[in-house]
C-alpha cells in the first residue's frame, strides 16, 4: 500500500512537472513565429495543447482541486520567471561578454510574453478546468473524449485571443494579430484531437496501481 500510494504521488509530481516545462518553454520560446502549411504561428503551439490535456487528465481522476493546484504552482513559477527575467536583464555586463545586446532583445520580449502568458494562463486553464467539470458532471463519465475537446477548444480560443492581443499588439498591427488567432487556434484544435489517445491513456495510467 505505501509503495502503491508513493508511485501515485510519483506521477502527479512527473505531471506537473511536463506541465510546468511545457508552460516555461512556451513563455522563454514564444516569442517566434514560424510559417506552417502558409499559416503563421508561434512555436509554443507545440507546447500549450500539453497542458490542456494535462490539466484533463487530472481533473478526471482527481478532480477539480487538484487539477487547479497545478494550475497555482504554475503561475507561481511564471511570477518567479518573470523577476528573475528583471534581476537578469537589469544588471550590468562584464566587459568581456559581447552578447548583452542580443540577450536584452531576446529576453525583454520574453518579459511582455511572460505577463501576457500569465493573464491568459490564469483564465484559460481555470476555464478548461471548470468547462470540463461541467460536462462530467452534465454526461457523467463517458465520452472523455467530447469533454476534453469541447473544454479544450473553448478554453484554448479564450488564451489564444488575450495571449495575442497581450504579447504582440501594436497601434495598427490588428488584422495581423487576428490572421495569427484563428489560424492558431485551429491549430491547437487539432493538436487537442491528435492527443486525444494521450488523454485516455494517461488517464489510464494515472489510474493504475
Amino acid at each position: 500500500m505505501k509503495y502503491s500510494l508513493l508511485f501515485k504521488d510519483y506521477k502527479l509530481e512527473l505531471l506537473l512537472g511536463i506541465y510546468i516545462t511545457a508552460i516555461l518553454a512556451a513563455e522563454l520560446m514564444g516569442s517566434k513565429i514560424f510559417t506552417l502549411f502558409g499559416v503563421n504561428a508561434s512555436v509554443a503551439i507545440f507546447a500549450f495543447p500539453i497542458t490542456f490535456t494535462i490539466n484533463d487528465i487530472v481533473a478526471e481522476v482527481y478532480g477539480k482541486e487538484r487539477a487547479i493546484s497545478f494550475i497555482r504552482i504554475t503561475t507561481i513559477m511564471l511570477v518567479l520567471l518573470f523577476g528573475f527575467s528583471l534581476l537578469a536583464t537589469s544588471l550590468p555586463p562584464a566587459a568581456r561578454y559581447s552578447d548583452h545586446q542580443a540577450y536584452i532583445t531576446v529576453f525583454s520580449k520574453s518579459q511582455r510574453i511572460i505577463v501576457a502568458s500569465l493573464v491568459a494562463f490564469w483564465v484559460a486553464e481555470r476555464f478548461d478546468v471548470f468547462i470540463y467539470q461541467k460536462i462530467k458532471s452534465r454526461f457523467g463519465g463517458k465520452g472523455l473524449w467530447f469533454r476534453n475537446n469541447l473544454s479544450n477548444f473553448i478554453s484554448q480560443f479564450f488564451d489564444t485571443s488575450l495571449f495575442m492581443f497581450l504579447a504582440f499588439y501594436n497601434p495598427g498591427n490588428e488584422l495581423f494579430l487576428l490572421s495569427l488567432i484563428w489560424p492558431y487556434w485551429l491549430l491547437k484544435c487539432g493538436a487537442s484531437v491528435i492527443e486525444t489517445p494521450f488523454a485516455y491513456w494517461g488517464v489510464r495510467w494515472l489510474r493504475e496501481k
